[in-house]
């Protein structure tokens, strides 16, 4: 079968890596190159066992704060977009108990599937990716934060995952960088499994492997809508041509949306926009981080990629707004000085900003629609979990097909 995937993210390439091996004739199209969009510099952190949605009842209480304070990891600027209005909505009414239970569940499941398939594509592709698997420290400022990070570990715990509270003496212990940190955190929650890597090298290394093996790229190609016919779509419009093929998997992120109205189906993708800084790290021992970590206060997470950190943080709903407000690049370097002061001079920061497609309840949407042709998949909506979950949506959207083929 020749499967056309839109999206040269690491999610469409996950899926051009799964449908090749499946002995799929695969083209891969995008507007730029593999890994420009989200992937590109993400928070680099493979969490899958630690998978709490943004929509969470503790939302409502924080919802003044995140709101109002200028220097809010969350920020509404409201736009005259029904979309944006639409999917707000239904994110608020996500942020309850027993939605976030069944979307933790649902996560994590996904998650352990991604993990099993990233680990297939290690011994099949074996990138240079600066991958590790540290484990990862979650921390917490006050009592309560902690306490409600221990109903969701409880909750995480029956579906799986093993994780523990640790004192802010054992997070020293755990990771020595953040000994000048101790007395700023209650405790937090340690997942040894944890893992890190650079996702725009594991899709650089992907398109370099897909390349040999037969996968044709149309980089530098616009999508514009969809040829149909007998109600399938018989070839996506681009900006070089048609390109016809017998299934397609639109990959397409924050984009999705709009290609998806074309063909009839509603995806509630939003762009949560984010932020990071990568920066050289000081090698000395002790100095920098070498266990992922989160500040679940600031929001914001550390990553050990190589000789370099990358720090990563915000949710912004403003449109597809891509300038980089210096105020927002400072705040990532505040928080790095201030939970790592010895970690690096911060001399050059890479600052870079992303679009993370989200849907309201944190859930990606994978598969058919039914609104949509029977030969269009999904594969889009993962927010800030796109890389840690890129590898599992891959093998759902080949095991769809494959069904479907039989």
């Amino acid at each position: 079968m020749h499967v056309c995937v839109l999206g040269a993210g690491i999610v469409g390439l996950a899926t051009a890596w799964q449908l090749e091996r499946l002995g799929h004739q695969v083209t891969v199209i995008d507007r730029a190159a593999p890994g420009a969009g989200a992937s590109g510099g993400n928070g680099a952190q493979l969490s899958y066992s630690y998978v709490q949605p943004l929509a969470d009842p503790s939302i409502w209480r924080q919802l003044p704060k995140l709101l109002l304070s200028p220097s809010s990891p969350l920020k509404l600027q409201p736009q005259l977009d029904p979309l944006q209005w639409r999917w707000g909505l239904a994110f608020l009414a996500a942020c309850n108990a027993q939605t976030s239970r069944d979307t933790t569940a649902q996560l994590l499941a996904l998650a352990a599937l991604s993990r099993t398939e990233f680990e297939a594509m290690q011994a099949d592709v074996a990138p240079d990716c600066d991958f590790s698997a540290t484990g990862k420290l979650v921390l917490y400022a006050s009592p309560a934060a902690l306490e409600g990070a221990r109903a969701q570990l409880e909750l995480q715990r029956t579906m799986g995952s093993e994780q523990r509270i640790v004192s802010p003496e054992e997070c020293v212990a755990i990771e020595p960088a953040l000994a000048d940190y101790r007395g700023q955190m209650v405790g937090a929650v340690y997942t040894p499994s944890e893992c890190a890597a650079d996702c725009l090298k594991v899709c650089a290394e992907l398109m370099r492997v897909l390349s040999a093996r037969g996968v044709r790229f149309l980089l530098g190609a616009d999508v514009h809508g969809f040829a149909r016919s007998e109600g399938k779509v018989a070839a996506v419009k681009t900006s070089i041509g048609d390109i016809e093929a017998d299934a397609f998997v639109m990959a397409l992120g924050s984009a999705s949306h709009k290609l998806g109205r074309a063909i009839g189906a509603y995806l509630p993708v939003y762009p949560l926009k984010g932020y990071s800084i990568t920066v050289e790290v000081d090698p000395s021992a002790g100095a920098a981080p070498r266990v992922n970590v989160t500040d679940s206060a600031r929001k914001v997470v550390f990553a050990r990629i190589g000789s370099r950190l990358r720090v990563a943080g915000m949710a912004e709903l403003v449109g597809h707004d891509a300038s980089i407000p210096a105020t927002r690049i400072q705040t990532l370097a505040a928080a790095t000085r201030a939970l790592f002061p010895h970690a690096s001079r911060l001399e050059e920061l890479h600052p870079w900003t992303g679009m993370r497609p989200a849907t309201p309840t944190g859930l990606p949407i994978i598969g058919r629609m039914p609104s949509a042709p029977a030969n269009m998949l999904f594969n889009t909506g993962h927010g800030a979990l796109g890389f840690t979950l890129a590898f599992g949506s891959a093998r759902r959207i080949a095991e769809a097909l494959e069904r479907a083929a039989s």
